[in-house]
């Protein structure tokens, strides 16, 4: 397996315009690329770090497969593209991770079948297009259960818990404008997530696993080392790289699991660019995600990924944020790091930013990530014992 090399100064074309597209413009501007970006929001985080950028819908194949003919190679940086508009791109350049990884992930049912075909442990799960298939999967899984929409609902959307009623009828609404996948519920006791870089020689780099906490569904703060037993860290790297190998994959890609009280590991989800669980890799690792995502886009050798602190905390920011000035907590054992778009903060949709505390202890890191947030937020939150 072998792949065209694509020299600095070319130009490289990533889809999607939040903080995930905008480090990767930053990473492949500081390898000497050129960057454009499209986007749906012309003043997006990652337009504005951009050499160029051109807006569009994401579904708009012909308005993708325009952009990617004024590119020598192109990447995504969120999920919900058209896989059709990716298909069409590649007929007119390089596209990376391949298309067929972007339309098996993105699309529940899709990624869910081909785990189960490759032997990765999942939670039990069913297909649902009709209020009869979903109260015959309910009593299946003990009405204990999240429903999650089939296609385009992502990063925490399009999912609702249902335990017994509660939940029930969001589900229904929710099953009206479109099929979805009933799981059945996993009693966790941790979620890991595993950074995956492979590029087309087969080189392979792996980051973490870092253990993540959510809150509305959502990611809020990822933590390196996960402690969470060798035994399990080594499985959870194990399982991302034979799903990485599986696909075939070319780029990056996140793997999510579940332990279980047992100490078993489920495989929740797959996710085909960096993820926000990553976003410490850029200083806690010798490269990061984004080092990676270019490097395997454009044919190089991959990076070093060689942890450069004992330990490293990343909280996001998806709040309103008080910019009355730097934020800038003591912290004796800890490096804080704060990627805050200040216009972000006030004016685009997405996500504010995220800060990374580095330190001796996880504990250390976690403390000053926490200080650092609650500074910009104007709010207290809990810290760790040390």
């Amino acid at each position: 397996m072998t792949a065209r090399i694509i020299p600095a100064p070319a130009w490289l074309g990533v889809i999607g315009g939040g903080q995930i597209g905008r480090m990767f413009v930053q990473a492949a501007q500081a390898a000497g690329y050129r960057v454009a970006v499209y986007t749906d929001t012309a003043r997006s985080p990652a337009a504005r770090a951009a050499n160029r950028h051109d807006v569009g819908a994401y579904d708009d194949a012909g308005a993708v497969v325009r952009f990617a003919k004024t590119v020598d190679a192109l990447t995504f940086a969120l999920d919900n593209v058209s896989a059709l508009a990716a298909y069409a791109a590649a007929e007119h350049t390089v596209v990376r991770p391949q298309p067929r990884i972007l339309a098996t992930v993105q699309h529940r049912l899709r990624e869910k079948q081909f785990l189960r075909s490759r032997g990765f442990p999942t939670a039990p799960f069913f297909y649902i297009r009709n209020g009869s298939e979903l109260e015959r999967a309910l009593v299946s899984l003990g009405w204990n259960a999240v429903f999650k929409k089939a296609a385009g609902g992502r990063d925490g959307r399009g999912q609702v818990r249902i335990e017994g009623s509660l939940g029930l009828e969001r589900a229904w609404g929710m099953l009206q404008s479109g099929a979805g996948v009933l799981e059945g519920w996993v009693d966790a006791c941790c979620d890991l997530s595993v950074i995956v870089a492979r590029n087309g020689r087969g080189e392979i780099a792996t980051y973490g696993p870092m253990r993540n906490d959510h809150a509305a569904s959502v990611l809020d703060r990822s933590v390196y080392p996960a402690l969470a037993g060798d035994a399990i860290e080594a499985e959870a790297v194990r399982l991302a790289i034979e799903a990485a190998k599986a696909l075939r994959l070319e780029g990056v890609l996140c793997v999510e699991v579940f332990v279980t009280r047992d100490g078993g590991l489920l495989v929740n989800g797959i996710t085909p660019h960096p993820h926000a669980s990553g976003h410490l890799t850029v200083e806690a690792f010798a490269s990061s995600q984004f080092d990676q995502q270019v490097r395997a886009l454009c044919g190089l050798e991959l990076g070093s990924t060689s942890p450069t602190s004992r330990a490293a905390v990343m909280v996001n920011l998806r709040e309103d944020i008080r910019l009355n000035g730097p934020a800038n907590p003591a912290a004796r054992e800890s490096e804080v790091f704060f990627h805050v778009d200040d216009e972000a903060a006030s004016q685009w949709g997405g996500d504010r930013g995220h800060i990374t505390a580095l330190g001796e202890t996880a504990a250390a890191a976690w403390n000053a990530a926490i200080e650092a947030r609650s500074a910009l937020l104007g709010r207290s939150e809990p810290l760790l014992s040390a």
